[in-house]
């Protein structure tokens, strides 16, 4: 199969908005006309959006963070269970197929990840785990399973409250799972969750993990009042509003439970979030356009305004040249005997240049006290070249950009007003038929 069929092929088997995340991932990031590329050139620094979210999932051990992850893929991916010691960080996401990746591996798929110190050292607990799953909405995501997080003398082989802290930075979504039965109140996970808030608080979601096995609809309120008082004891959490969803993985045979289950609203904020992922792309696609057009109107502008200085320098500085040179040939010829000048250009104009030239020149000196005038010949040519000199000083040009770096401007800023503005008005448009087409599918 040719690359323009299995690219054709790949098409038809993506959704709209993961087709969407990838153009746009493709138009910043293409080696030649890429708009990182471009922008770099031009001196600006710009970063590609993702082609997918980030879901940063942390909480204590056991709290269900790898059993959601394979509810969602619907696949049996991360191990689930209470042991702890052999837990590291694993980046779970789609691909075309089935691989398991540790350490520098992991770094040449995500190489963003090279910025994460606490792994120097401990490679063989940073893992990616690739699966063909497709979903729900998992072509677009990226979930980030971090270790179960305990008190007291746990020791970890890398610096866990950092690394979440980083990972924080880079995701769109942190998820807080407590578990009920199970160190709930863990300090080190309020510790990191308050320090997450700092920064992230419109990233974070908390949720009462396997809440069917909390007891009755009492026992599972105090749960929740006691975690929703720890958290609110804690600066900058004592928010209004403060919302905790009480959530457990469905199973075929679910028991008899009166806890309502709110995962359906755990994907419903995924989806909300993917939605808004590809506005704000999109977005930034028009803004990133405009900024390296302005950037480029602005060089072209400088280039012309250096050019005409420099037609102004130029002007200035033949002027003063052209000064020096009468200065010097008058001095030249008012001290040329008469009789070479009547013999070698005639009489006629020989004395043309004594009436206008020698005689003005000898009358100028005859100015000059008498103690003067044997300097006045040394004064003049002085004079020649001070003025000389000064035409080479105003006459340093600045450098401007040749016809090849104008025409390649041009064409680039072409390229963007035309080409990739049409370009996001296309994919902008599916995306809004593809909104209208899910909104109806929901009444």
């Amino acid at each position: 199969m040719t690359r323009k069929g299995a690219s054709n092929v790949e098409d038809l088997t993506m959704s709209v908005n993961e087709r969407i995340l990838r153009d746009v991932h493709s138009i910043y990031t293409d080696p030649k006309d890429g708009l990182v590329t471009i922008a770099k050139d031009i001196g600006i620094e710009l970063i590609a959006p993702r082609k997918k979210i980030n879901i940063l999932l942390i909480g204590n051990h056991s709290a269900g963070k790898s059993s959601f992850i394979n509810w969602y893929i619907e696949e049996t991916v991360q191990r689930t269970g209470v042991a702890i010691e052999t837990q590291g960080f694993t980046l779970v996401t789609s691909g075309k197929k089935r691989e398991s990746l540790l350490g520098n591996a992991t770094l040449h798929l995500y190489p963003q990840l090279k910025g994460l110190s606490s792994f120097q050292n401990s490679l063989e607990y940073l893992g990616t785990e690739i699966t063909t799953s497709k979903q729900k909405q998992f072509s677009l995501i990226t979930f980030i399973d971090t270790p179960g997080l305990v008190d007291g003398d746990m020791k970890y082989p890398f610096d866990v409250n950092n690394a979440i802290l980083w990972f924080g930075e880079i995701s769109d979504l942190i998820f807080v799972f407590f578990d009920p039965i199970g160190q709930a109140l863990c300090k080190r996970t309020l510790n990191i969750v308050e320090k997450l808030n700092e920064n992230h608080g419109n990233k974070i979601n908390f949720y009462l993990s396997k809440s069917d096995e909390a007891g009755s609809d009492s026992d599972r309120q105090k749960v929740l009042m006691q975690i929703v008082q720890e958290l609110c004891k804690r600066p900058g959490l004592n928010k209004a509003g403060f919302e905790m969803l009480t959530i457990y993985i469905p199973t075929l045979q679910e028991k008899k439970t009166r806890c309502v289950n709110q995962i359906e609203d755990v994907c419903k904020q995924v989806e909300r979030t993917i939605k808004q992922t590809i506005q704000n792309t999109l977005n930034s696609l028009e803004k990133d356009s405009d900024l390296i057009i302005n950037r480029i109107n602005e060089k072209i502008k400088l280039d012309n305004k250096t050019r005409s200085d420099n037609l102004s320098r130029s002007l200035k500085s033949s002027f003063f040249v052209l000064s020096s040179f009468i200065l010097l040939l008058s001095i030249g010829i008012a001290n040329v005997p008469q009789i070479l000048l009547d013999k070698y250009l005639g009489n006629n104009v020989a004395s043309q240049i004594k009436t206008n030239i020698a005689d003005p020149y000898k009358q100028f000196g005859e100015f000059l006290p008498n103690d003067y005038r044997p300097y006045f010949l040394p004064i003049l040519i002085s004079i020649a070249l001070i003025l000389f000199f000064i035409s080479k000083l105003i006459n340093k040009k600045k450098p401007t950009m040749s016809k090849k770096q104008l025409k390649s401007l041009n064409e680039r800023r072409e390229y963007l007003q035309n080409s990739i503005k049409n370009k996001k008005k296309k994919l902008y448009d599916e995306y809004l038929q593809q909104s209208v087409i899910d909104f109806e599918h929901t009444k």
